[in-house]
């Protein structure tokens, strides 16, 4: 799992964990409950970043914070599927929690911005 040399750049750190969730993926063996599971996480967690890339380029104060919440939405759900692989993956529970952290701080990195928004 790559760190976050700037904690602060969440482009930056958003590309980052989709790619971390991304090489995650790769890692887990494939099965009939993992295969559903992988397919949500990479979507949910690569997700984040792109609408975060989105919010950058927003054309209006209102559609910045709309793709704010987009990402915050996309973050919670990637911590449900992060959630569901970890009960298969019992022996991997460590290193899960550590996206899982990092996936939590940039929720509440984007409800902050929303707050801040209104």
């Amino acid at each position: 799992m790559e760190q976050f040399s700037n904690k602060y750049n969440l482009e930056e750190r958003t590309a980052i964990f989709g790619e971390n969730i991304i090489e995650f993926c790769k890692s887990i063996k494939q099965d009939t409950i993992t295969r559903p599971l992988i397919s949500q996480l990479i979507r949910s967690g690569t997700s984040i970043g792109a609408n975060y890339c989105e919010a950058n380029n927003a054309s209006s104060k209102k559609d910045f914070r709309n793709k704010i919440f987009i990402c915050k939405k996309e973050a919670q759900e990637t911590k449900y599927w992060l959630r569901m692989i970890a009960g298969c993956l019992l022996e991997r529970k460590d290193e899960i929690r550590k996206y899982w952290q990092e996936n939590h701080e940039l929720t509440m990195i984007f409800q902050k911005i929303i707050s801040s928004c209104k």
